[in-house]
């Protein structure tokens, strides 16, 4: 009798453990920004795209992506209308906009690098520290993530005999995406509506598959491009309570100047003027910043971007947010430009020769008249709303190491900076 209580107990936790193995899959899920509003997103390896509710009204996401064998995963999405109170992606809530966000977390170049001798131990989680940051930003609660490019950085394989990244894929493939992106951010995801910018490591012949498949905020059209990786597209914009922020694709913009590409970027940093407010303006490539500084020769400013913004950018538009320099930078200038914001610290290698002293810095004839810059430390920043200011131009920004510790901190006002 005993034996065989114990052969039943044994067959009921093997079937346990049979459905969890069976139920087992990837599913992510989180809520972007899109030219003209709002969209769920998900991705997942089921059959189907999840079921969805809106406010009590259940619907099936449409399919994105459909699954090959590369990306054996499908893209999901459904827009989300203004005014929602709660939307569910397979059951579960995912968070929705506040109309005026005060706390913008900012994040970028967050992948592991593994590009032929270039090799970051990507298993080690204090050499590669994306994870960290993305569950300590979800800690810091905030109302909306910006994240400045730079999500994919396996693009070759780890060296034999490498502990530090033993194991890992490589290439455009979702399990590459998985382990440099959704996994690792995870938390992060699930903690705010998303802003994304597509960064060079999204450009179509290295990780452009993957971004257009799951995070381009256009749509995906698998018949154009490189498997559906599309070239550079046109701005749109984001009403943030206030202010407008303007997302840009810069992530082919040469660095030598290119002057198809002035004429071409020329006008969408005049798009601004058409705005009423504050603006701000999202890309990953910065301009007229540094990421590296050494013996006085700086290197890694965009001639191209700096060709066709200066001189045309409106007086409304108060900071650039970027990426590419793995360091975190804050730039006020001489002459009557935008503040440079890099935060570009989030999980790849960093750019150690970047510089710690800016003021006084000449980029591309422009001089650098305040500003911090904090190389080779590993976070993201925050950037809040002065809660007394309605006109969108009073904020605070600090930056943070992967340990909650503040690295620098900065009062805006409109183009104008006071840092410690």
């Amino acid at each position: 009798m005993k034996r065989s209580f114990r052969r039943l107990a044994l067959a009921s936790l093997c079937l346990v453990l049979a459905s969890g193995v069976a139920q087992a899959r990837d599913l992510y899920r989180w809520v972007q920004y899109v030219p003209g509003g709002l969209e769920a997103r998900a991705v997942t390896d089921d059959a189907a795209c999840p079921m969805a509710a809106i406010d009590g009204t259940a619907s099936r996401m449409n399919e994105r992506s459909a699954p090959d064998e590369i990306f054996p995963v499908r893209g999901c999405s459904l827009p989300i209308p203004k005014g929602v109170k709660l939307v569910t992606v397979a059951g579960v809530p995912v968070a929705l906009p506040k109309e005026r966000p005060n706390r913008i977390l900012i994040v970028g170049d967050t992948g592991c690098r593994l590009k032929g001798a270039q090799v970051q131990a990507c298993n080690d989680m204090t050499q590669w520290p994306f994870r960290l940051g993305a569950d300590l930003g979800a800690d810091f609660k905030p109302d909306l993530v910006l994240h400045v490019g730079d999500m994919h950085y396996r693009e070759s394989d780890c060296p034999a005999g490498n502990l530090g990244c033993a194991g890992t894929p490589f290439g455009d493939t979702w399990a590459v995406w998985k382990e440099d992106f959704f996994k690792p951010g995870e938390a992060l995801l699930n903690a705010a509506p998303w802003l994304m910018v597509r960064g060079n490591h999204e450009e179509c012949e290295r990780g452009g598959k993957g971004w257009a498949r799951t995070l381009d905020p256009y749509a995906f059209d698998a018949n154009a491009g490189a498997a559906g990786c599309l070239g550079p597209k046109q701005p749109y914009s984001v009403d943030l309570g206030g202010l407008t922020i303007v997302m840009m694709d810069v992530s082919t913009a040469s660095e030598k100047v290119d002057e198809k590409q002035v004429a071409f970027y020329r006008p969408q940093f005049e798009l601004a003027k058409a705005i009423a407010g504050p603006v701000w303006m999202a890309f990953h490539r910065p301009i007229w910043a540094a990421d590296s500084y050494k013996n006085g020769k700086i290197e890694g400013d965009n001639k191209t971007l700096a060709a066709a913004a200066k001189g045309v950018v409106p007086d409304n538009v108060q900071a650039f947010f970027s990426g590419h320099h793995h360091t975190f930078e804050v730039m006020a200038y001489g002459a009557d430009l935008p503040l440079q914001i890099v935060s570009g610290h989030g999980g790849d290698d960093l750019s150690m020769n970047a510089p710690t002293k800016v003021i006084g810095m000449g980029v591309d004839g422009v001089t650098v008249t305040d500003g911090i810059g904090r190389p080779g430390i590993f976070g993201f920043s925050m950037i809040e709303r002065d809660p007394a200011d309605m006109s969108g131009t009073k904020w605070s920004l600090t930056g943070y190491d992967t340990r909650g510790r503040t690295i620098g901190h900065c009062q805006l006002n409109g183009r104008k900076i006071a840092c410690e």
